[in-house]
């Protein structure tokens, strides 16, 4: 039962209240940004869907920390959860800066992750940290597209979607080391096909 409520009340506070980071924001020292309308629009929609990977990415840790019953996997799953939160926080807050909004799809994401993660959970520790793995490594690439997609100016995003880059990579080697199990092809490719979708939408909407 207090799993349950935590994960209802990560729900509540990762839709509808405002992030708090445990660490600061990532900056560049001696940059700031000064973009052009058409470019705060195209880092506003980028940062959008880094964002919406942050609301999923609370929804999978909070339903695979809910289905482990491995007491040392599921402070793991937290642990990163806690890591993805600032994420949430320094996206939220560069949208903000931006004058852009989040998705207004947040609870379907939010939603449609949480059950993949009650999926994978429920498929055992070691499917559950693969899912993890690939998950980490897929969003990892589209951050590293991004990196290349950002306006050049924006300096404030490019530092902010480095470090998230970073601690991705973290997360799958810890989730390797773990025991994770390599996901067949095809679950794979219906993982980037599902991404595909979320980010297309979400550059939007």
């Amino acid at each position: 039962m207090d799993n349950l409520i935590n994960s209802a009340d990560n729900a509540l506070r990762t839709l509808f209240a405002k992030p708090i980071a445990s660490r600061p924001c990532p900056t560049v020292a001696g940059d700031s940004t000064a973009l052009s309308a058409q470019d705060r629009q195209l880092a506003g929609a980028l940062m959008r869907v880094n964002h919406v990977g942050e609301v999923c990415a609370q929804a999978l840790y909070a339903a695979q920390a809910l289905t482990t019953k491995s007491p040392a996997l599921r402070q793991q799953f937290i642990a990163a959860s806690q890591e993805e939160g600032d994420h949430l926080a320094w996206t939220r807050q560069r949208l903000d800066e931006l004058g852009a909004r989040p998705s207004l799809l947040n609870p379907l994401w939010y939603a449609g992750a949480f059950g993949l993660g009650l999926l994978a959970g429920r498929s055992g520790d070691k499917v559950s940290l693969g899912f993890l793995v690939e998950t980490e490594r897929q969003v990892e690439a589209h951050l590293a597209e991004h990196m290349q997609s950002l306006p050049a100016g924006d300096h404030e995003s490019r530092a902010i979607v480095s470090q998230m880059k970073a601690d991705e990579a973290r997360h799958a080697l810890e989730a390797t080391a773990s025991g994770a199990i390599d996901l067949p092809a095809p679950v794979k490719a219906l993982m980037g096909a599902a991404a595909k979708v979320m980010t297309t939408v979400a550059h939007r909407i």
